[in-house]
């Protein structure tokens, strides 16, 4: 044993800041399944002497459980299939490490569970690759390209709809009868802005931001729910911000991420970031609508590719929507003419947001509108990616997200809302009283009055 529960040399008792090392993914022994195993084992072991983490995703109460249960009671007899079970649990949301592990970088012993469980998933997938399943919830690119087909997106939105088109999917990819689907529109985002007429907007320099900004729509708010992306337009150009698309744009590769197919985020990679990067050059700030997204650019793409200088510009140049509205508001720019109140609102903190360290921007700015009040609940929801909708893990994602959604229920607010729109739609399905989500943006289009 360990004895990590002493939490000698822990950063608590240090003023350096948690690090976080490059993703050494190129190197052949990245993918030796036995030097993974060693170290797999010696991570557990530090876990299971210190156990903070059990109130977070299922990974730990799973590791525990099975340390209880060994012969021996330590990690060194636990059943090693139970070692890819504690992996398929961890969907990379980042929290242990950002909030709760006191072993991290720069401690010795050098502790980063979630990109651990990364490269578990990256020999798994090397080894065995993915299930049909797997393969088609992570290629959204595909699938909303599919989905989004006129007419073909009535059909699709009516099959996901209907209880007998749930049963199909169920059966066919494994997705749970009850979890949130997304619609899916074949008037795109990136359709609409094309037709959109442009007002003629100067960009004014502050606060580190150009003034003018390049969207960078998403997948998921190009195809499935556009009005979040046009919300943003429609805020930002009223605070006087020009904005423009990146001439193509691919996913941005979390849902590969969280797969463990690396080679397929490089691929990915190797479309988003020159068109980025391009943009950059021409003085353009980069925010997407998608907390996931943003950290992919700010810290996972970063990490897996660390000598890449266009991956370096790119990460420097992108904003969450509201870090950069409130940047604007800072300088005095940002323009207060609201004209509706939005009353109490719920607003839960995505995990991708909350790893970003930049603080409660959302909260800030809408604390802004009078007569608004906010109740901020920074817990997961357990959406976590595909995690939610695949019919083994939905109901674990549910019991994940109770305390978020007993918090709504509670709270009675007028709103609630989040920054990820997928981990809204789960909080919505889990409430005791049926409520919509409303995006933060969306509230911020409502004050004012567009």
């Amino acid at each position: 044993m360990s004895g990590a529960n002493t939490g000698s040399g822990s950063r608590e008792g240090s003023l350096e800041a948690p690090t976080r090392h490059p993703i050494d993914w190129q190197n052949p022994e990245f993918y030796d399944e036995a030097k993974l195993f060693t170290e797999l084992e010696r991570v557990f072991d530090i876990c299971h002497g210190c156990r903070r983490c059990f109130s977070l995703c299922n990974s730990f109460p799973t590791l525990f459980d099975a340390v209880d249960a060994a012969p021996s009671g330590e990690v060194d007899t636990m059943p090693k299939p139970v070692y890819w079970e504690v992996v398929d649990h961890c969907y990379l949301c980042d929290m242990c490490y950002m909030t709760k592990c006191p072993y991290v970088p720069p401690h010795p012993w050098n502790l980063d569970f979630p990109h651990l469980m990364l490269r578990a998933k990256a020999v798994e997938f090397a080894k065995n690759g993915a299930p049909l399943r797997n393969k088609v919830l992570s290629n959204t690119d595909l699938v909303g390209r599919l989905a989004g087909i006129p007419v073909v997106a009535e059909v699709v939105n009516a099959v996901n709809h209907s209880s007998l088109g749930r049963k199909v999917l169920a059966k066919v990819l494994g997705v749970h009868e009850q979890a949130p689907v997304p619609n899916y529109y074949s008037d795109t985002f990136r359709k609409q802005e094309a037709r959109r007429p442009k007002p003629v907007l100067t960009a004014v320099p502050a606060a580190g931001t150009t003034g003018k900004v390049a969207l960078f729509a998403t997948c998921y708010c190009n195809r499935n729910e556009p009005d979040i992306n046009t919300d943003l337009v429609q805020v930002f150009e009223h605070n006087g911000i020009p904005l423009t698309l990146a001439p193509q744009e691919k996913c941005c590769g979390m849902p590969k991420l969280e797969l463990g197919d690396i080679k397929s985020v490089e691929a990915l990679m190797q479309v988003n970031i020159p068109q980025l990067a391009a943009l950059v050059d021409q003085g353009y700030d980069l925010v997407a609508p998608v907390p996931s997204c943003v950290l992919m650019f700010k810290q996972e793409l970063p990490l897996l590719f660390p000598n890449d200088p266009q991956v370096a510009k790119v990460k420097a140049a992108m904003f969450d929507p509201f870090e950069y509205l409130m940047l604007r508001h800072k300088a005095g720019l940002l323009q207060t003419d609201f004209k509706q109140e939005l009353g109490k609102v719920s607003y839960h903190v995505p995990c991708h947001l909350r790893v970003q360290n930049i603080g409660l921007k959302t909260r800030d700015v809408l604390k802004l509108v009078p007569n608004t009040t906010l109740e901020v609940i920074e817990r997961c929801s357990g959406h976590n990616g595909t995690y939610a909708v695949k019919q083994e893990f939905h109901d674990i994602s549910m019991k994940i997200g109770k305390p978020v959604f007993a918090k709504v229920d509670a709270g009675k607010a007028d709103y609630h809302s989040s920054d990820c729109p997928m981990a809204g739609h789960q909080i919505e399905n889990g409430l005791k009283a049926p409520k919509p989500s409303t995006h933060p943006m969306t509230l911020l289009r409502t004050a004012y009055g567009l």
